[in-house]
Protein backbone atom coordinates (compact mmCIF):
# COMPACT_ATOMS: atom_id res chain seq x y z
CA UNK A 1 0.00 0.00 0.00
CA UNK A 2 1.09 3.43 -0.81
CA UNK A 3 0.91 6.23 1.87
CA UNK A 4 -1.92 8.20 0.85
CA UNK A 5 0.01 11.84 2.65
CA UNK A 6 1.27 13.74 0.10
CA UNK A 7 3.79 16.14 -0.39
CA UNK A 8 2.73 19.81 0.37
CA UNK A 9 4.02 20.65 -3.78
CA UNK A 10 1.80 17.96 -4.73
CA UNK A 11 -1.61 18.92 -2.92
CA UNK A 12 -1.47 22.19 -5.03
CA UNK A 13 -1.83 20.71 -7.95
CA UNK A 14 -4.96 18.54 -9.67
CA UNK A 15 -3.16 16.09 -11.59
CA UNK A 16 -1.25 13.36 -9.88
CA UNK A 17 2.57 13.68 -10.06
CA UNK A 18 4.40 11.41 -12.20
CA UNK A 19 6.99 11.28 -9.04
CA UNK A 20 6.40 11.84 -5.35
CA UNK A 21 9.09 12.15 -3.09
CA UNK A 22 8.15 11.55 0.31
CA UNK A 23 10.56 12.38 3.58
CA UNK A 24 13.46 10.68 2.00
CA UNK A 25 16.44 10.11 3.72
CA UNK A 26 20.14 9.06 2.74
CA UNK A 27 22.23 8.91 5.47
CA UNK A 28 25.81 7.78 5.35
CA UNK A 29 27.24 6.33 8.09
CA UNK A 30 30.69 7.09 9.28
CA UNK A 31 33.22 5.75 11.59
CA UNK A 32 35.46 7.94 13.57
CA UNK A 33 37.53 7.63 16.95
CA UNK A 34 39.48 4.94 18.11
CA UNK A 35 39.61 1.45 15.80
CA UNK A 36 36.53 3.27 14.48
CA UNK A 37 34.40 2.80 17.35
CA UNK A 38 32.42 6.29 16.92
CA UNK A 39 29.48 5.50 14.50
CA UNK A 40 28.14 9.08 13.43
CA UNK A 41 26.29 9.36 9.93
CA UNK A 42 25.92 11.94 7.12
CA UNK A 43 22.79 13.53 6.52
CA UNK A 44 23.52 14.11 3.00
CA UNK A 45 19.28 14.00 2.43
CA UNK A 46 17.63 14.56 5.97
CA UNK A 47 13.66 14.45 5.45
CA UNK A 48 12.67 15.69 1.81
CA UNK A 49 9.57 16.04 -0.31
CA UNK A 50 8.39 17.21 -3.69
CA UNK A 51 6.85 15.86 -6.91
CA UNK A 52 6.84 15.98 -10.43
CA UNK A 53 4.41 16.49 -12.66
CA UNK A 54 4.23 15.29 -15.95
CA UNK A 55 6.31 16.82 -18.74
CA UNK A 56 7.81 19.59 -16.76
CA UNK A 57 11.05 20.21 -15.81
CA UNK A 58 11.71 20.21 -11.80
CA UNK A 59 15.36 22.15 -10.97
CA UNK A 60 17.36 21.09 -8.37
CA UNK A 61 19.89 23.75 -6.73
CA UNK A 62 22.22 24.14 -3.78
CA UNK A 63 25.89 24.37 -3.15
CA UNK A 64 28.06 21.03 -3.60
CA UNK A 65 27.73 18.85 -0.99
CA UNK A 66 24.21 19.60 -0.48
CA UNK A 67 22.14 16.77 -1.13
CA UNK A 68 20.84 17.42 -4.81
CA UNK A 69 23.21 14.52 -6.69
CA UNK A 70 22.02 12.13 -3.86
CA UNK A 71 18.57 12.49 -4.45
CA UNK A 72 18.64 12.10 -8.15
CA UNK A 73 20.86 9.06 -7.65
CA UNK A 74 18.47 7.57 -4.70
CA UNK A 75 15.66 8.13 -7.12
CA UNK A 76 17.16 5.74 -10.06
CA UNK A 77 17.91 3.78 -7.08
CA UNK A 78 21.74 3.74 -6.75
CA UNK A 79 21.28 4.25 -3.61
CA UNK A 80 18.88 2.62 -1.06
CA UNK A 81 16.89 4.94 0.54
CA UNK A 82 17.62 4.68 4.41
CA UNK A 83 14.17 5.57 4.79
CA UNK A 84 11.02 7.30 3.14
CA UNK A 85 8.95 6.85 -0.25
CA UNK A 86 9.77 7.41 -3.96
CA UNK A 87 6.06 6.85 -5.67
CA UNK A 88 6.02 6.71 -9.35
CA UNK A 89 3.17 6.49 -11.13
CA UNK A 90 2.96 4.14 -14.43
CA UNK A 91 -0.34 4.64 -15.95
CA UNK A 92 -3.18 4.07 -12.52
CA UNK A 93 -0.58 2.03 -10.76
CA UNK A 94 1.37 3.91 -7.98
CA UNK A 95 4.65 1.73 -7.04
CA UNK A 96 7.10 2.78 -3.64
CA UNK A 97 10.41 2.61 -5.38
CA UNK A 98 12.35 2.80 -2.36
CA UNK A 99 10.73 -0.68 -1.75
CA UNK A 100 11.36 -2.70 -4.56
CA UNK A 101 14.28 -5.10 -5.25
CA UNK A 102 16.67 -5.56 -8.01
CA UNK A 103 14.45 -7.81 -10.17
CA UNK A 104 11.08 -5.72 -9.26
CA UNK A 105 12.99 -2.23 -10.24
CA UNK A 106 14.47 -3.67 -13.85
CA UNK A 107 10.73 -2.43 -15.83
CA UNK A 108 11.32 0.30 -13.71
CA UNK A 109 14.59 1.42 -14.85
CA UNK A 110 13.85 1.29 -18.32
CA UNK A 111 11.13 3.89 -17.11
CA UNK A 112 13.60 6.34 -15.32
CA UNK A 113 17.15 7.23 -16.72
CA UNK A 114 19.89 9.11 -15.47
CA UNK A 115 22.43 11.94 -17.59
CA UNK A 116 25.37 12.12 -15.80
CA UNK A 117 27.67 15.08 -15.56
CA UNK A 118 30.97 14.18 -16.94
CA UNK A 119 30.44 12.54 -20.33
CA UNK A 120 34.38 11.27 -20.24
CA UNK A 121 34.18 9.50 -17.16
CA UNK A 122 30.49 7.81 -18.10
CA UNK A 123 31.69 6.28 -20.80
CA UNK A 124 33.66 3.35 -21.45
CA UNK A 125 36.67 4.14 -23.38
CA UNK A 126 37.11 0.07 -24.27
CA UNK A 127 34.10 0.41 -26.27
CA UNK A 128 32.30 1.49 -29.70
CA UNK A 129 29.54 3.73 -29.76
CA UNK A 130 27.62 1.08 -30.92
CA UNK A 131 28.17 -1.27 -27.73
CA UNK A 132 27.84 1.64 -25.59
CA UNK A 133 24.14 2.10 -26.73
CA UNK A 134 23.15 -1.39 -28.18
CA UNK A 135 23.92 -2.99 -24.47
CA UNK A 136 21.50 -1.11 -22.97
CA UNK A 137 19.34 -2.68 -25.86
CA UNK A 138 20.24 -6.23 -25.32
CA UNK A 139 20.04 -5.96 -21.44
CA UNK A 140 16.72 -4.73 -21.08
CA UNK A 141 15.84 -7.23 -24.26
CA UNK A 142 14.79 -4.24 -26.59
CA UNK A 143 16.06 -5.61 -29.71
CA UNK A 144 18.35 -7.85 -31.03
CA UNK A 145 20.21 -9.03 -34.00
CA UNK A 146 19.93 -6.75 -37.38
CA UNK A 147 17.50 -4.47 -35.27
CA UNK A 148 20.20 -3.27 -33.13
CA UNK A 149 22.09 -1.56 -35.64
CA UNK A 150 18.79 0.07 -36.48
CA UNK A 151 18.13 1.24 -33.39
CA UNK A 152 21.16 2.80 -32.31
CA UNK A 153 21.40 4.90 -35.48
CA UNK A 154 18.08 6.26 -35.10
CA UNK A 155 18.67 7.00 -31.45
CA UNK A 156 22.23 8.73 -32.77
CA UNK A 157 20.50 10.70 -35.34
CA UNK A 158 17.71 11.84 -32.74
CA UNK A 159 20.54 13.28 -30.75
CA UNK A 160 21.95 15.02 -34.05
CA UNK A 161 25.14 12.68 -34.47
CA UNK A 162 26.03 10.93 -37.51
CA UNK A 163 25.27 7.05 -37.12
CA UNK A 164 28.72 6.02 -39.06
CA UNK A 165 30.10 7.44 -36.10
CA UNK A 166 28.86 4.36 -34.36
CA UNK A 167 31.76 2.16 -34.76
CA UNK A 168 34.49 5.10 -33.27
CA UNK A 169 35.41 4.91 -29.41
CA UNK A 170 34.55 8.13 -26.98
CA UNK A 171 37.47 9.65 -27.32
CA UNK A 172 37.43 10.44 -30.88
CA UNK A 173 34.34 12.45 -29.98
CA UNK A 174 34.42 16.41 -28.25
CA UNK A 175 33.02 16.87 -25.06
CA UNK A 176 29.39 17.93 -26.54
CA UNK A 177 29.48 15.07 -29.07
CA UNK A 178 29.61 12.78 -26.23
CA UNK A 179 27.59 14.27 -23.71
CA UNK A 180 25.03 13.55 -27.04
CA UNK A 181 26.19 9.70 -26.98
CA UNK A 182 25.14 9.89 -23.25
CA UNK A 183 21.97 11.32 -24.13
CA UNK A 184 21.14 8.66 -26.88
CA UNK A 185 22.21 6.22 -24.28
CA UNK A 186 19.69 7.29 -21.62
CA UNK A 187 16.94 7.81 -24.45
CA UNK A 188 17.36 3.83 -25.46
CA UNK A 189 14.29 2.16 -23.13
CA UNK A 190 11.95 4.97 -24.18
CA UNK A 191 12.01 6.55 -20.76
CA UNK A 192 9.59 8.83 -19.10
CA UNK A 193 11.73 10.52 -16.47
CA UNK A 194 15.51 11.47 -17.03
CA UNK A 195 17.41 12.72 -13.80
CA UNK A 196 19.96 14.84 -15.78
CA UNK A 197 22.76 15.54 -12.83
CA UNK A 198 24.40 18.59 -13.88
CA UNK A 199 24.28 17.01 -17.30
CA UNK A 200 25.92 20.54 -19.30
CA UNK A 201 28.60 21.52 -16.45
CA UNK A 202 31.21 19.97 -17.50
CA UNK A 203 31.14 21.15 -21.08
CA UNK A 204 32.19 24.58 -22.81
CA UNK A 205 29.97 27.18 -22.74
CA UNK A 206 29.57 27.78 -25.94
CA UNK A 207 28.90 23.93 -26.46
CA UNK A 208 26.05 24.77 -23.43
CA UNK A 209 23.53 26.17 -25.51
CA UNK A 210 23.35 23.06 -27.71
CA UNK A 211 22.68 21.01 -25.41
CA UNK A 212 20.10 22.65 -23.66
CA UNK A 213 18.14 23.25 -26.91
CA UNK A 214 18.59 19.47 -27.67
CA UNK A 215 17.00 18.63 -24.39
CA UNK A 216 14.16 20.85 -24.84
CA UNK A 217 13.44 19.49 -28.31
CA UNK A 218 13.60 15.96 -27.16
CA UNK A 219 11.25 16.95 -24.14
CA UNK A 220 8.74 18.52 -26.75
CA UNK A 221 9.01 15.61 -29.02
CA UNK A 222 8.62 12.83 -26.69
CA UNK A 223 6.99 13.98 -23.84
CA UNK A 224 9.65 13.76 -21.47
CA UNK A 225 9.76 14.85 -17.79
CA UNK A 226 13.31 15.68 -16.33
CA UNK A 227 14.45 16.51 -13.10
CA UNK A 228 16.87 18.75 -13.61
CA UNK A 229 20.45 18.92 -10.86
CA UNK A 230 22.57 22.04 -11.21
CA UNK A 231 24.43 24.67 -9.63
CA UNK A 232 24.25 27.56 -12.58
CA UNK A 233 21.24 29.37 -11.58
CA UNK A 234 21.13 31.41 -14.97
CA UNK A 235 20.73 28.00 -16.87
CA UNK A 236 17.95 26.48 -13.96
CA UNK A 237 16.03 29.79 -14.96
CA UNK A 238 16.24 29.32 -18.54
CA UNK A 239 15.11 25.31 -18.67
CA UNK A 240 12.88 25.01 -15.92
CA UNK A 241 9.13 25.31 -15.15
CA UNK A 242 10.16 24.99 -11.12
CA UNK A 243 12.42 24.78 -9.17
CA UNK A 244 13.62 23.32 -5.42
CA UNK A 245 16.39 24.85 -3.25
CA UNK A 246 18.41 22.56 -1.53
CA UNK A 247 20.86 23.70 2.33
CA UNK A 248 22.89 20.77 3.87
CA UNK A 249 20.28 18.04 2.79
CA UNK A 250 17.13 19.92 3.40
CA UNK A 251 14.64 21.94 0.85
CA UNK A 252 14.58 25.38 2.14
CA UNK A 253 12.33 26.64 -0.86
CA UNK A 254 10.50 25.44 -3.80
CA UNK A 255 8.41 27.63 -5.76
CA UNK A 256 7.81 28.13 -9.68
CA UNK A 257 11.02 29.36 -11.76
CA UNK A 258 9.65 33.37 -12.27
CA UNK A 259 8.46 33.61 -8.72
CA UNK A 260 11.83 32.47 -7.14
CA UNK A 261 13.62 34.53 -9.35
CA UNK A 262 11.91 37.49 -8.96
CA UNK A 263 10.74 37.53 -5.36
CA UNK A 264 12.39 34.82 -3.00
CA UNK A 265 11.18 33.96 0.26
CA UNK A 266 14.30 32.47 2.08
CA UNK A 267 17.27 33.97 2.84
CA UNK A 268 19.97 31.10 1.56
CA UNK A 269 17.92 31.54 -1.57
CA UNK A 270 18.39 35.78 -1.61
CA UNK A 271 22.21 35.06 -1.76
CA UNK A 272 22.16 32.56 -4.61
CA UNK A 273 20.14 35.22 -6.51
CA UNK A 274 22.11 37.91 -5.51
CA UNK A 275 25.28 35.72 -7.78
CA UNK A 276 22.46 35.06 -10.95
CA UNK A 277 23.97 37.02 -14.17
CA UNK A 278 20.94 38.71 -15.92
CA UNK A 279 21.75 39.57 -19.50
CA UNK A 280 19.52 42.10 -19.87
CA UNK A 281 21.23 45.17 -17.58
CA UNK A 282 17.38 46.60 -16.86
CA UNK A 283 16.24 43.64 -15.32
CA UNK A 284 19.28 43.25 -12.96
CA UNK A 285 19.01 43.70 -9.70
CA UNK A 286 21.80 46.73 -8.52
CA UNK A 287 21.85 45.87 -5.18
CA UNK A 288 25.44 44.77 -3.61
CA UNK A 289 25.91 40.89 -4.08
CA UNK A 290 25.34 38.81 -0.55
CA UNK A 291 28.43 37.15 0.83
CA UNK A 292 27.50 34.71 3.31
CA UNK A 293 30.21 34.64 6.36
CA UNK A 294 31.23 31.50 8.01
CA UNK A 295 31.40 27.64 6.59
CA UNK A 296 28.71 25.61 5.08
CA UNK A 297 27.29 22.91 8.06
CA UNK A 298 28.48 19.92 8.41
CA UNK A 299 25.62 17.24 7.37
CA UNK A 300 27.27 14.98 10.45
CA UNK A 301 26.73 17.21 12.75
CA UNK A 302 24.21 20.26 11.52
CA UNK A 303 23.41 23.33 13.81
CA UNK A 304 20.58 23.58 16.04
CA UNK A 305 17.00 24.88 14.75
CA UNK A 306 17.55 26.07 11.18
CA UNK A 307 21.02 24.90 9.92
CA UNK A 308 21.34 28.09 7.69
CA UNK A 309 20.87 30.20 11.11
CA UNK A 310 24.97 30.88 11.38
CA UNK A 311 25.58 32.47 8.17
CA UNK A 312 22.05 33.89 8.11
CA UNK A 313 21.87 38.16 8.37
CA UNK A 314 17.94 37.95 9.35
CA UNK A 315 18.59 35.28 12.28
CA UNK A 316 16.72 35.54 15.64
CA UNK A 317 16.88 33.44 18.74
CA UNK A 318 14.10 31.51 17.28
CA UNK A 319 16.32 30.42 14.76
CA UNK A 320 18.55 28.52 16.82
CA UNK A 321 16.46 26.46 18.49
CA UNK A 322 13.60 25.71 15.77
CA UNK A 323 13.92 23.89 12.94
CA UNK A 324 11.39 25.72 10.58
CA UNK A 325 8.85 23.49 8.42
CA UNK A 326 8.35 23.94 4.93
CA UNK A 327 5.50 26.02 4.83
CA UNK A 328 3.23 27.75 2.13
CA UNK A 329 4.17 30.97 2.03
CA UNK A 330 2.23 32.28 -1.44
CA UNK A 331 -0.33 30.75 -3.19
CA UNK A 332 -0.34 28.92 -5.72
CA UNK A 333 2.91 26.95 -4.80
CA UNK A 334 5.19 28.91 -3.26
CA UNK A 335 7.10 27.34 -0.37
CA UNK A 336 9.70 28.11 2.16
CA UNK A 337 11.37 27.23 5.37
CA UNK A 338 11.88 30.10 7.43
CA UNK A 339 10.37 31.21 10.82
CA UNK A 340 10.25 35.16 9.17
CA UNK A 341 9.19 33.98 5.55
CA UNK A 342 6.36 36.35 5.40
CA UNK A 343 7.47 39.04 6.72
CA UNK A 344 10.80 39.66 5.27
CA UNK A 345 11.11 41.49 1.98
CA UNK A 346 13.91 39.85 -0.07
CA UNK A 347 15.45 40.44 -3.35
CA UNK A 348 15.85 38.48 -6.23
CA UNK A 349 17.73 38.18 -9.30
CA UNK A 350 14.88 39.81 -11.23
CA UNK A 351 13.79 43.50 -10.53
CA UNK A 352 11.01 43.45 -12.66
CA UNK A 353 9.74 42.78 -16.25
CA UNK A 354 8.90 46.40 -17.15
Amino acid sequence: MVNADASPMSQMTAEAPLLEVRNLKMWFPRRSGFLGRDLTYVKAVDDVSFSIQPGETLGLVGESGCGKTTIGRAIVRFYQPTSGEIIYRDGAQAVDLAKLDRAALRPYRQQICMIFQDPHSSLNPRMTVYEIVSEVLKVNHLASGTELEDRVAGLLRRVGLRPEYMRRYPHAFSGGERQRIVIARALATNPRLIVADEAISALDVSIRAQIINLLQDLQDELGLTYLFIAHDLSVVRQVCDRVNVMYVGKLVESAEATDLYRTPKHPYTEALMSAVPINNPRLRNKERRIRLEGDVADPSNPPSGCYFHPRCRYAKEVCTTEAPPLNLVDAPAHFAACHFAKELQLTGAIVSDK
